[in-house]
């Protein structure tokens, strides 16, 4: 079939730079999937954004929609006519649905019944008329929290839009998206090429663009040259350019010509905490940040400039104005606040609301002090450093600097910690209790910020599940569900033996409107665990391992992940399936029992080889596996389980458990009962049976 590429660029208003490469990433799937739906087949899109157009290049694109058979199926043939072999209202119906009379409907089987049937061969369209409609779904279905209107228009989008190229080849497809007329006419760089670049087919995008335009539409190759360039600033000083994945990716979606510059600062500056001085660099100004070989940083910064200067060096001294001032607030903060001592600011903690229903800043650390004691003790910790960092944990949130710069919670608390003359223990738990900070982050590595960190988030969720405001669908405010990812983390991490209902229960008893309460206290654990199942599914963990351990949970993550390892190495071994059937089978039996078997087996009531074979090798089991199961050590548990296999899978060849025997049955019963009991210390492995 004929084919030929497709341009659509959409041309707007600066777009926002953190949106760009989703929205490009979206609209170019929107695109994909309304094509496909459509039977339209293609080889490849291409995709550009720039922060002014968004834009796709769709290869080798069918012409047409291939023709089509449509087979329809109405009416059952009984009844579509009456006695007198006259058509019904449902034959009349359904002939005219197709377009023809009932004379010219067919008769043929589903399978089932005949009923009435028509065949069409419908021819397919030209996909010029059908890609205007593709394309304005695709960016209606854009992930746009909130759209606007501009002008007198109705339409809407993320930004004002001012033009619209639609090329088939070099065919104009004439068409209105987002109210706007068609051509084909882009535009160049704002400010280097504000012109209009007329493109005669879509063999001229993007080099008209990148060479008339003085645009590089491509976000990869603007992202790739940023990169490049910086490195390159970064050698010429012989220091390491500290580049961060999504500081690059918004630079990238603020230019569409970058060009790199180096500055420089004051290196008095230096003696402030240089992660003020990054965040003022990098969040602030959207500047790269310069170490030495020391990892020291360096007063220098490299800015991204979005056209050729004639002047660089009057673009570097204007950055440099501006980022002077930023500095010089930072330096008055930080030498502001070490005049006043961090605990300074308890008596103030109380005046600072929390959450309305959760009282103050001082109630929270109260609280956080009062579980990090409770997790210390279970610990075997020593307690009087992290009493002191949970007194001080919320302190820096009044200082100056994290006023000015929020991201340095904790960070400033370990510096005002440390001048002050505190325990280098307490500073670095204030800094530590906020770890990890998103996933993939590096955890509290001291006892102290580990246990300060877990009371933290405990208390935080507890506190938000006991006034009844969870996480709902998508709306987590105060990130919950990324705060029990963290508690998990830390412990399954490292390696803590903490009852987690434990430590919930003891939580909820700091709050002075709740009462004991076992079904919150559940809740919680649920809500925390629940977290588990995405954990592992990133670590390559089958969701039947998961099931199989999530149906015994234990309340502690450490020992979850003891037995859930076990499960998944018992998986693997070649008794796993059979012993998997087995098991469900065994679960079968028992579901269907009115009540629980005896817990003993009455020996003298074996009567088949095969049940007394099972029974002894049950009694050697169940004595090898206890002092193992007792010490953790669940692999080779399931391992030595695993010898049941072969007499178990004899047992249910051999021996009719439901006989009519009444005793013989709950004798069989209770075999079974014990077997699925030892099983179940460990997990329940009939979810490895595949369904």
């Amino acid at each position: 079939m004929p084919a030929c590429d497709l341009l659509v660029e959409i041309g707007t208003e600066e777009l926002p730079p953190t949106a760009l490469l989703a929205l490009s990433n979206a609209f170019c799937q929107e695109v994909e999937k309304r094509l496909r739906d459509s039977e339209l087949n293609f080889s490849n899109i291409e995709t550009y954004a720039t922060p002014r157009r968004l834009a796709l290049k769709i290869l080798s694109l069918d012409e047409k929609q291939p023709d089509r058979l449509i087979d329809r199926f109405g009416p059952a043939v009984q009844a579509a006519f009456d006695e007198q072999g006259k058509p019904s209202k449902a034959a009349e119906g359904f002939a005219r649905s197709c377009g023809v009379e009932v004379d010219q409907l067919q008769q043929k089987s589903d399978g089932k019944i005949n009923k009435l049937f028509f065949s069409l061969n419908k021819t397919g369209e030209q996909t010029s008329s059908l890609i205007p409609e593709i394309i304005n779904a695709a960016l209606d279905a854009l992930p746009i929290p909130k759209r606007m209107r501009w002008g007198s228009s109705r339409e809407e989008f993320i930004r004002p839009v001012h033009w619209v190229v639609l090329l088939f080849g070099k065919v104009l497809i004439s068409a209105k998206i987002i109210g706007l007329s068609t051509g084909t006419n882009t535009y160049g760089h704002r400010f280097l090429h504000p012109k209009p670049i007329k493109l005669n087919s879509t063999n001229d995008y993007p080099a008209k663009l990148i060479n008339e335009g003085m645009v590089e539409p491509s976000f990869q190759i603007r992202k790739d040259l940023i990169k490049e360039q910086v490195l390159k600033e970064a050698n010429a000083k012989n220091a390491k350019a500290i580049i961060d994945n999504d500081l690059l990716e918004e630079v990238t979606a603020l230019v569409e010509w970058p060009v790199a510059l180096t500055g420089n600062f004051d290196p008095a500056y230096l003696s402030v905490p240089k992660e003020a001085l990054i965040s003022s660099l990098t969040k602030h100004q959207k500047y790269f940040h310069l170490l030495d070989q020391n990892e020291n940083l360096l007063p220098y910064f490299i800015t991204i400039s979005n056209l050729i200067s004639k002047d660089p060096n009057q673009v570097i001294r204007g950055n440099e104005k501006v980022i002077g001032p930023r500095l010089s607030d930072a330096a008055f903060f930080f030498e502001k606040d070490k005049t006043q001592r961090l605990d300074s600011h308890l008596d103030t903690l109380k005046r600072v609301v929390f959450q309305n229903e959760l009282g103050s800043l001082f109630d929270k650390s109260e609280r956080v002090k009062s579980i990090s004691l409770f997790i210390a003790e279970k610990l075997n910790l020593n307690t009087s450093q992290i009493i002191r960092a949970a007194e001080l944990s919320k302190c820096d949130l009044l200082s100056n600097m994290v006023v000015e710069f929020a991201d340095l919670q904790g960070i400033m608390g370990h510096y005002y910690a440390d001048h002050d003359g505190e325990d280098k223990a307490v500073g670095l738990a204030i800094e530590e209790q906020y770890l990890p900070r998103f996933s993939g982050d590096l955890l509290p590595a001291s006892e102290a910020g580990i246990v300060l960190a877990l009371a933290e988030r405990l208390d935080t969720i507890t506190g938000l599940f006991g006034i009844g405001q969870p996480p709902s669908g998508s709306k987590d405010p105060f990130a919950l569900r990324r705060s029990a990812l963290g508690i998990l983390r830390i412990i399954l991490e490292k390696e803590l033996p903490l009852d987690m209902l434990q430590c919930i229960a003891h939580s909820i008893t700091t709050f002075d409107f709740l009462q004991a309460n076992e079904s919150l206290a559940q809740e919680i654990m649920d809500f925390i665990f629940d977290r588990l199942r995405a954990y592992y599914a990133d670590l390559g963990i089958s969701t039947s391992v998961f099931l199989a351990v999530d149906a015994v949970r234990p309340n502690s993550p450490f020992t979850f992940n003891q037995q859930l390892n076990a499960v998944n190495h018992f998986s693997k071994l070649a008794e796993a399936s059979s012993l998997a059937a087995a098991n469900k089978r065994v679960a079968n039996i028992l579901s269907k029992l009115d009540s629980i078997p005896a817990e003993t087996v009455n020996d003298t009531l074996l009567k088949e080889p095969a049940e007394i074979n099972l029974y002894k090798k049950l009694l050697h089991v169940e004595q090898q596996t206890a002092p193992l199961i007792q010490k953790h050590k669940f692999q080779e548990a399931l391992s030595e389980m695993a010898s049941l296999q072969a007499t178990l899978d004899d047992f249910f060849d051999s021996v009719m458990v439901n006989t009519d025997d009444l005793k013989l049955k709950q004798n069989r019963q209770a075999l079974l009962h014990k077997i699925r009991l030892l099983f179940l210390q460990i997990a329940d492995i009939s979810f490895l049976q595949a369904s």
